[in-house]
């Protein structure tokens, strides 16, 4: 089968029908999560809506049924920051589901301040990226023993921030709110290769991609300051914006590609085809070459087990 290309124009409408298929998506009651689930749920999939505020996520599940009536979509509670939330959320998925096909890592925000846990660690980064390394690691038997099971992460540009220490990650010195954002993104990211290679070390049929929606107008930036919130939401100077930001339908097509493409691989990324990733069709595009360094990929999943004590089987 032909390997995606920047020539396609990739849309939901070339997605197979995923009826049969369980599809857990974090973050699922706004933004990219809430399209992800949408656009799974058009698909036919089995979609649980891992959310922190019930009440949004239940909004959020009317509206995908209002649009698909015939949709199964269940809400089930998470918080990435509660360790035995995420234990909870796994063991509640599982007792309903005897596979689980496909987990899209999307929840994530980005801090307005830097603030460090008794460890050093960074909150955004605590959640972000350890919430879903032990999320994912509980339900890692159960998609290991799947046929054809995805994980896909959702990654950003912001992982090619410079001056960011791969060997530091969450746990630096750093006071930016944006640099600490960037940190997380990149430690998802190099989680996400380092998960495909050892998916492939035990000879499971689960594969390990990841996806960017490029430059997107969603809840991410809901923590920044007013003026940002303005510039970022206001009707006029979405016209402009509209030319370099993808609303959000449009910042989950290179998610929903990496949760259904046949033809993608593991390791494979995804992201907008426009200039400088920002916007477009998605395609099939480069990461930092540090998501690609197995050494780095070996101590960061070391540092996460260590931190979680969760240990994938």
């Amino acid at each position: 089968m032909p390997r995606p290309d920047a020539t396609e124009r990739w849309t939901l409408d070339d997605a197979p029908d995923q009826t049969g298929r369980v599809a857990v998506v974090t973050g699922a009651n706004s933004g990219l999560g809430l399209e992800v689930a949408r656009g799974l749920a058009r698909l036919g999939a089995t979609v649980v809506m891992a959310c922190r505020t019930a009440g949004t996520a239940e909004v959020a599940r009317a509206s995908i049924v209002a649009d698909h009536p015939s949709a199964d979509v269940s809400v089930v509670p998470l918080d990435l920051a509660d360790p035995e939330s995420v234990r909870r959320c796994a063991d509640g998925v599982m007792a309903r589901h005897s596979a689980v096909d496909l987990v899209v890592a999307n929840a994530g925000y980005i801090p307005t301040e830097v603030v460090r846990n008794d460890d050093g660690i960074e909150l955004g980064f605590a959640a972000t990226f350890l919430g879903h390394f032990a999320l994912i690691g509980h339900l890692a038997d159960v998609v290991r023993r799947t046929p054809a099971a995805r994980v896909v992460t959702v990654g950003s540009l912001a992982h090619r921030t410079r001056g960011v220490d791969p060997s530091s990650l969450g746990v630096g010195t750093t006071r930016s709110p944006m640099r600490a954002y960037a940190e997380a993104k990149l430690a998802q990211l190099i989680f996400a290769g380092e998960l495909d290679r050892r998916f492939t070390a035990i000879g499971s049929s689960a594969i390990s991609l990841a996806a960017h929606p490029g430059a997107a107008k969603t809840g991410v930036m809901r923590e920044r300051n007013a003026v940002i919130q303005r510039a970022f939401h206001s009707r006029l100077t979405w016209p402009v914006l509209r030319l370099f930001v993808n609303d959000a339908p449009a910042g989950a097509l290179p998610i929903l590609r990496a949760a259904t493409d046949p033809s993608a691989v593991g390791g494979d990324y995804f992201g907008p085809s426009g200039p400088f990733q920002l916007t477009g069709a998605p395609v099939q595009v480069p990461s930092s070459p540090v998501v690609r360094d197995a050494a780095i990929g070996a101590r960061l999943w070391a540092f996460a087990e260590s931190h979680t004590r969760v240990e994938y089987p």
